[in-house]
């Protein structure tokens, strides 16, 4: 499977998620140019079927594509929240990236991220085998702030949306990725502080958000 077939398949996914099926949602969301003849070979390796004016993943076809999806997506966080790269930089080389990363360093990627379950559009991504076991390591940077302890500090990177109900209140206390927060106690409620903020907050809140771990 090549670049240019993944990128059909990867558009395949992104018009799936829109609810559009047709060729023309396909071609408007993938990033090269390709023909019938591209779409003959995808079919005749049963990665795809065409029923009337619909294409479809088959059942191999959409596992591959659920992977591909999955690296982009990775990749994306990655460049946002640990390399600080702008938006346009981040989507050409998760591009690229998606394309030569190998399993054993998509889930270490993974772990360091702490399993992000959105990318910076918001856009679902996809769980690996490392997810399903919780996956840790002992220099995972980024953890969940229920990991640190009293007295640590760490950057925020990203919060798990629709877990908490009270989860988007945050924003508005201003405690947005980028903000470097400290641990003041964990017990018997967690407390942080940040900028000119006290907050203490539940371990279900505390737990679904995800910072770097900045050294003393």
């Amino acid at each position: 499977m090549n670049e240019k077939y993944e990128e059909i398949l990867e558009a395949v996914w992104t018009a799936e998620e829109q609810n559009r099926y047709t060729l023309d949602a396909i071609q408007k969301n993938c990033a090269i140019d390709f023909n019938e003849a591209d779409l003959d070979y995808l079919e005749k390796e049963g990665m795809i079927v065409r029923r009337d004016d619909k294409i479809l993943f088959s059942s191999v076809g959409k596992q591959q594509g659920e992977a591909i999806i999955r690296r982009h997506r990775l990749a994306e966080v990655l460049m946002t929240s640990i390399l600080k790269l702008k938006s346009n930089e981040m989507e050409k080389i998760a591009c690229q990236v998606e394309h030569y990363l190998l399993p054993e360093v998509e889930a270490a990627i993974c772990t360091l991220l702490g399993h992000p379950e959105i990318c910076p559009d918001g856009k679902p991504i996809p769980k690996g085998s490392c997810c399903e076991r919780c996956l840790e390591v002992v220099d995972q940077a980024v953890v969940s702030l229920a990991q640190l302890k009293a007295g640590e500090r760490g950057k925020v990177t990203y919060i798990k949306p629709g877990s908490h109900s009270n989860l988007h209140q945050l924003i508005s206390f201003g405690l947005n990725p980028g903000v470097v927060v400290t641990m003041h106690r964990t017990s018997p409620v967690f407390c942080i502080k940040y900028e000119q903020t006290e907050l203490a907050l539940d371990e279900e809140i505390v737990k679904n958000i995800f910072v770097w771990r900045l050294a003393e």
